[in-house]
């Protein structure tokens, strides 16, 4: 049986703390965008899920390192300095704006200055930070509801990616769309990716997908998108002919035409006996759908170890 409590997630219990939190950690990871070696298909900018909630892990700053860590058990942003010098602020319900100016004055008291497109991206309202007094809603108990649902997959995504030998990112949390996603890589170049990702310029993207890949992860819905609620997803890019007729499973998932993922809904893990081995299940049969209809060398690509255990 999963050890993992799986809590209850109704997007519209938390609407809007979803809204201001999203903002609030694009601003966290444009610093880290802005501070981080480049890496590609943008690594380099992408959060982690953390024993308290999302870090940036350690970036260069100053000849040291800085590192920002949202701590949803306490309801604070913290940011940490090699040379021992600390800043934090309080998560509560206040303003983008708020939220905006107290994250700039911290970093200032820490001799930080650091710029960053200050608006978000892959949202359609890009109200710049500091001039948005809309969102501003920050219900602590939904927001750790989320971070434990987030911890739960981020262990499954782990141990998936831990199968595979090829080319594969961590398990990371992109504050872009709000999701945590494990990406696989054939090895071989991908056509140039068409974008048209809201307030996202299309060079972003063609970055992202310049190489053949299947990717899978799990976000908290968005209202007014084909999948509303909570769900886990995974896509091929390019995607191969045959994947809305792919065999997947288990039962409860399916090939969504139209955003072109097949989809896992994450009440129907979240209500089941074994979420685990569901996401498990899913994890594997929608990459060995993908890898096989793409034509990928899947023993090439399989670790030795795969389900091994020392």
């Amino acid at each position: 049986m999963d050890a993992v409590q799986w809590p209850e997630l109704s997007l519209d219990a938390w609407l809007p703390t979803y809204a201001t939190l999203h903002r609030w950690t694009q601003i966290v990871g444009k610093t880290r965008l802005a501070l981080s070696p480049f890496q590609n298909h943008w690594w380099h900018c992408a959060l982690y899920v953390s024993a308290s909630g999302l870090t940036t892990s350690p970036m260069p700053f100053g000849g040291g390192n800085v590192e920002m860590e949202f701590d949803f058990l306490n309801d604070v942003l913290v940011a940490r300095t090699s040379d021992g010098r600390t800043g934090s602020l309080r998560l509560e319900s206040k303003s983008v704006a708020d939220f905006y100016d107290e994250y700039r004055a911290m970093l200032r008291a820490l001799d930080m200055d650091v710029w960053f497109h200050p608006a978000p991206n892959e949202v359609a309202d890009a109200t710049p930070f500091a001039e948005d007094r809309r969102h501003a809603s920050y219900d602590g108990g939904a927001v750790r509801r989320w971070w434990q649902a987030l911890g739960g997959v981020d262990q499954a995504l782990k141990q998936f990616r831990g199968e595979f030998v090829g080319k594969c990112s961590p398990s990371h949390f992109w504050w872009g769309a709000f999701d945590l996603a494990c990406t696989r890589f054939s090895g071989r170049r991908a056509p140039p990716h068409p974008g048209g990702i809201p307030n996202c310029p299309n060079y972003v993207m063609r970055e992202a997908y310049s190489h053949e890949c299947i990717s899978a992860g799990w976000w908290p819905g968005m209202p007014e998108s084909p999948v509303a609620e909570a769900a886990f997803y995974a896509y091929a890019y390019p995607e191969p002919d045959g994947c809305n007729k792919a065999r997947i499973r288990p039962l409860a998932a399916s090939y969504h035409t139209g955003m072109r993922e097949w989809i896992l809904p994450y009440e129907a893990v979240r209500t089941s006996q074994d979420p685990r081995g569901m996401i498990m299940e899913f994890l594997e049969s929608t990459y060995e759908a993908g890898a096989t209809l793409g034509h990928w060398d899947i023993e090439a690509l399989r670790s030795s170890r795969s389900g091994a255990r020392v």
